[in-house]
């Protein structure tokens, strides 16, 4: 089976239309989103609207949570808490409800799908092998993918130890049965990891394997939206230089 895995849309329709455009000749069996359909971008109900009958499982983000109520704004930095009552303002009632009836987290041909981390599945940030090896402590899954800090990485549980490394676009990654596994596959409309393309992973469980792809996509159309929408100029500059 054949399993596309995006996260982190954040309402970045020309980001997500250029995925789904690259994902069409990869002969998916089924698409899963990791959470944050909204949240910074100017198209929150284009891209809920896009993605919501294609999907065969997804889960909750903490933009989503916050989009219809489920927490307070406050959680967020000032630029994303200006976003946040943007996007509460203009969500349609189908997609604030479609957000709200989201699991925190979910499986998929034996995969764990969570946004943030297994321990924490909608709020914890996996930056190290610290918070790593509590995730791989806390639950049983062999091998879970996250989003959240929009950062492509893996974390390998071997013989007890905890490693970490980046995940090269392209490169397929082998899921050894003895090892266990998290693979942060980055973020579709707002990567952060000094590299601008939209990025989303396939798994690939005959192998069973993962490989991240990166894409090129309008950048300055987003931007263009952005300025219109009255959206703060930091999330609109920080989308051209990937951080």
């Amino acid at each position: 089976m054949r399993v596309g895995l995006l996260s982190d849309i954040h309402a970045n329709l020309e980001a997500l239309q250029t995925v789904l455009e690259h994902l069409e000749p990869q002969n998916l069996d089924a698409l899963v989103c990791l959470g944050d359909f909204v949240g910074y971008g100017p198209d929150p109900n284009e891209c809920v609207a896009l993605l919501r009958p294609r999907l065969r499982a997804a889960v909750l983000g903490n933009h989503d949570q916050a989009a219809f109520g489920g927490r307070p704004i406050s959680d967020f930095n000032l630029y994303a808490q200006t976003a946040m009552v943007w996007t509460m303002q203009v969500l349609a009632p189908d997609a604030r409800a479609f957000l709200a009836e989201l699991p925190v987290r979910a499986e998929l041909e034996g995969v764990l799908l969570v946004h943030g981390s297994p321990r924490q599945p909608v709020d914890e940030y996996m930056f190290d092998t610290r918070t790593a090896r509590a995730s791989f402590v806390a639950d049983g899954f062999r091998v879970a993918f996250i989003g959240h800090t929009h950062q492509p990485a893996v974390f390998v549980e071997r013989n007890h130890r905890v490693s970490a490394r980046g995940l090269l676009p392209e490169v397929p990654l082998s899921l050894q049965p003895t090892y266990r596994y998290i693979v942060n596959i980055g973020s579709v409309g707002q990567p952060r990891d000094t590299d601008p393309r939209a990025a989303y992973a396939v798994l690939d469980t005959a192998g069973p394997s993962v490989t991240l792809y990166r894409v090129a996509y309008a950048v300055e159309h987003t931007q263009r939206k952005m300025e219109a929408a009255g959206l703060p100029v930091p999330l609109i500059e920080r989308l051209a230089l990937g951080r």
